[in-house]
C-alpha cells in the first residue's frame, strides 16, 4: 500500500537520490533544491511503501507568474514527477498527481501548468489549449494547463505564463 503526504525533511535526502537516478541528468534534481531556496516550492508530495517506508515517488509543484486580464492568477507548475523503479507502472505517478492537484484545489490554486507529454498528462486534464495565448519561454504543444477550481478557465486576455526562475537554468550546461 502506498502513502502521500508532503514530503519532510526526512525525505530531503531520498528525493534526491530518486531524481538523480530517475533523469539521465542532475538537472531535476537541481531543479528541486533551488526552487526550495527560492522560497518557490507551493507543494511536494512524497509517496511511501507502508510496508517497507521505502520512497516510491515524488512530485513538486512551484509558484509561477501569472495573469489574465490584467490580473495576478494564482498557479503553480507541475515539475518533476518521478517514481522508483521498482513503483513504475503501478500508478503511483498517477496518484501524486491527482493529490497534488486536488490539494492545490482545496489551496485556491486556480491553474496549474506542465510541461511535458500531452499523451501522458491529458489523462489528468491538461491540455495545450488552455496554455495558448500566454506569453511563456515553453509555449508551444508541450506547454499545457490544467484550470482547478471546478475546471473554468479565467475569463480575458491570457498574458504571461512565468515559472519561477529556476527553470531557467535548466538545459544549461
Amino acid at each position: 500500500m502506498i502513502a502521500i503526504a508532503p514530503a519532510s525533511g526526512h525525505d530531503v535526502a531520498p528525493i534526491d537520490a530518486l531524481l538523480r537516478s530517475s533523469f539521465a541528468r542532475a538537472e531535476e534534481a537541481d531543479l528541486v533544491r533551488d526552487l526550495c531556496i527560492a522560497g518557490d516550492m507551493v507543494l511536494m508530495l512524497a509517496a511511501h511503501d507502508e510496508g517497507t517506508g521505502t520512497l516510491a515517488g515524488t512530485v513538486a509543484f512551484s509558484r509561477m507568474d501569472v495573469a489574465v486580464a490584467g490580473k495576478p492568477i494564482p498557479a503553480v507548475a507541475l515539475a518533476p514527477v518521478a517514481v522508483a523503479p521498482d513503483y513504475r507502472g503501478g500508478n503511483v505517478a498517477e496518484a501524486l498527481i491527482h493529490a497534488g492537484i486536488e490539494r492545490l484545489e482545496q489551496e485556491g490554486v486556480v491553474l496549474c501548468f506542465v510541461l511535458g507529454e500531452p499523451a501522458f498528462y491529458a489523462r489528468f486534464g491538461f491540455d495545450a489549449d488552455f496554455a495558448r495565448n500566454f506569453t511563456s519561454p515553453y509555449a508551444g504543444d508541450y506547454l499545457m494547463a490544467l484550470p482547478l477550481q471546478g475546471g473554468l478557465m479565467p475569463c480575458g486576455v491570457r498574458e504571461h505564463a512565468h515559472h519561477a526562475p529556476a527553470f531557467a537554468r535548466l538545459s544549461q550546461p
